[in-house]
């Protein structure tokens, strides 16, 4: 496992100043207007990326994309549907289960999954083949999709990487879904925003991912709604 970190110890980030970072998103979220009981939902459909891994509450991508978001003048709710381990395949079992039992229809579901696929050499084709069925799903069920893509380590040979890096760009245009083609560009090669296990980001490692997606985020939930 150590031989394949260095992909996410160049893609992932934040800062390891407990308190001050944990005492900032307060004060942001007490300067955000409240949130519209019937504001779009966002459903962050992820691994421990979008779970927020070893984070306190309110720390993962979730909770301050739904912050950033709203702070500017974007009105949304964004669940939090991560689950830390999580492969395409495991994502794809909960899909149904998942949405099924949302309070409300989401308007637009955030896919962030394939990076346990690539830590644990599973075959490009199995990971592509579960998101085109994650996304087949949430076309039918006419639920907009945004991808946040993956890259594979280096380490992993050059035919791993040329089979599995194309995947996300390639869904995203067949399904006509909208791609951040590397979430954790943001924090690549950052050590200080990492956790001591050098693969997952640290709270202020989440504040740099959101402000590098939160427009995209925003552009992709203004199309869902027509707005």
């Amino acid at each position: 496992m150590r031989r394949l970190i260095p992909l996410l110890a160049l893609a992932i980030a934040a800062c390891s100043q407990p308190a001050p970072p944990r005492e900032a998103p307060k004060a942001e979220v007490s300067a955000t207007p409240a949130i519209p009981a019937d504001a779009p939902v966002i459903l962050a459909f992820g691994d421990s990326l979008y779970a927020g891994y070893r984070l306190a509450p309110g720390e993962g991508y979730p909770p301050r994309l739904e912050a950033a978001l709203n702070a500017g003048g974007i009105k949304a709710r964004v669940i939090n549907a991560g689950v830390s381990g999580d492969t395409t395949a495991a994502a794809r079992d909960r899909l149904s289960f998942t949405l099924d039992n949302q309070k409300v229809k989401p308007t637009l579901v955030l896919v962030g999954l394939g990076g346990n696929d690539m830590l644990r050499g599973l075959p490009p084709a199995e990971t592509r083949a579960n998101l085109d069925a994650i996304l087949t799903e949430l076309d039918k069920r006419q639920i907009p999709a945004m991808l946040t893509g993956m890259l594979a380590a280096p380490n992993m040979g050059k035919d791993y990487v040329s089979a599995f890096n194309p995947i996300y760009p390639a869904l995203a245009a067949q399904h006509k879904a909208p791609l951040v083609p590397f979430f954790l560009q943001a924090v690549i090669g950052n050590d200080k925003l990492l956790l001591d296990d050098h693969i997952h980001p640290t709270a202020e490692g989440v504040n740099k991912i959101v402000a590098a997606t939160k427009d995209d985020v925003a552009k992709a939930l203004k199309a869902a709604t027509g707005s």
